[in-house]
C-alpha cells in the first residue's frame, strides 16, 4: 500500500531561540505519516543563527529539509514553499509557522479529514498573541467580504492543509511574490466552493523572539493590500 505524502512547510525569520524547539514538536508528525513525507523549514533570510540551527538539527532528523533564501517576507516565502511542495509530489500540504503559537497535536484531527475537503483550517477562535492582531482579523474579514464578497472566518490563519494536486491549481491564481498568498488562497477555495472547512484550535503566545509585526507595518499592510485585492479580485 503507497504512503500518502505529507510536506509540513514554515516560514522562519530570525527564530533561532524557537526553531528547535518547533522542529522536535513537528517532527514526529511527518515521521508519523511516513513515506516520503517532509518537514521543510524556508529561512527567510535571517540575521541570526536560524538557518544554522536548522542545518544541526537536519543530522538527528533525516525527513528535516531546510531551504535557505533571501528574505521575501512571509507571504512570499510561503507562496514559495506551497510550489516547492507540490512541485515535489506532495499529496498533501499542511502550512503552519515557526513560532512554537501552534500545536502539533492537534494536526492529525486534519489528517483524519483530509479526504473530505480542499482546505481545512485552524481558526484561532481564543487568541493569545494580542489585541491588535485580533483586530486586524476582524477588519480583514470585512475588508475581504466589500472585495471579493465572501464572508471568511480566519484568512490568514497558519494552520491549513491542503490536497497536492487542486492546491497546484489555485497556485495559477496567485501572483508570484504576493503579500497576503494565505489570505488570497482563503478567499479562493471559498469563492469557488473548493470544499472549506474550520477547526477550532489552540493559539498560544510567541513562544520566544520578537514579533517582527507592529501597528505601524500592519497599518501599511493593509492600504498595500486593499489595493492589490482590488486589482486582482476579477481575476480570482
Amino acid at each position: 500500500m503507497k504512503h500518502e505524502c505529507l510536506y509540513i512547510v514554515m516560514p522562519a525569520y530570525n527564530e533561532e531561540e524557537n526553531i528547535e524547539n518547533v522542529i522536535s514538536h513537528w517532527y514526529p508528525v511527518v515521521e508519523k505519516v511516513g513515506g516520503e513525507s517532509r518537514l521543510v523549514i524556508f529561512n527567510d533570510g535571517s540575521k541570526d543563527r536560524t538557518y544554522q540551527k536548522i542545518q544541526e538539527c537536519q543530522k538527528q532528523y533525516p525527513r528535516l529539509i531546510g531551504v535557505d533564501k533571501k528574505n521575501e517576507g512571509h507571504g512570499a516565502t510561503v507562496l514559495r514553499a506551497y510550489h516547492y511542495a507540490v512541485e515535489h509530489g506532495a499529496d498533501y500540504v499542511f502550512q503552519t509557522d515557526s513560532d512554537g503559537q501552534t500545536l502539533a497535536e492537534e494536526f492529525f484531527r486534519f489528517w483524519d479529514d483530509r479526504e473530505d475537503c480542499g482546505l481545512l483550517i485552524g481558526y484561532r477562535k481564543d487568541r493569545k498573541d494580542g489585541i491588535s492582531r485580533v483586530f486586524v482579523t476582524k477588519v480583514l474579514r470585512i475588508v475581504l467580504f466589500l472585495a471579493f464578497g465572501v464572508w471568511v472566518k480566519d484568512a490568514n490563519t497558519p494552520y491549513r492543509l491542503m490536497k497536492g494536486t487542486q492546491l497546484k491549481k489555485v497556485l495559477e491564481k496567485i501572483p508570484d511574490g504576493f503579500d497576503l498568498s494565505n489570505v488570497l488562497m482563503t478567499v479562493i477555495y471559498e469563492k469557488h466552493h473548493l470544499g472549506v472547512r474550520y477547526y477550532p484550535i489552540t493559539f498560544r503566545p510567541r513562544q520566544g523572539g520578537k514579533n517582527s509585526l507592529n501597528m505601524r507595518k500592519i497599518i501599511k499592510a493593509g492600504r498595500k493590500a486593499w489595493v492589490d485585492f482590488c486589482k486582482i479580485r476579477k481575476s480570482i
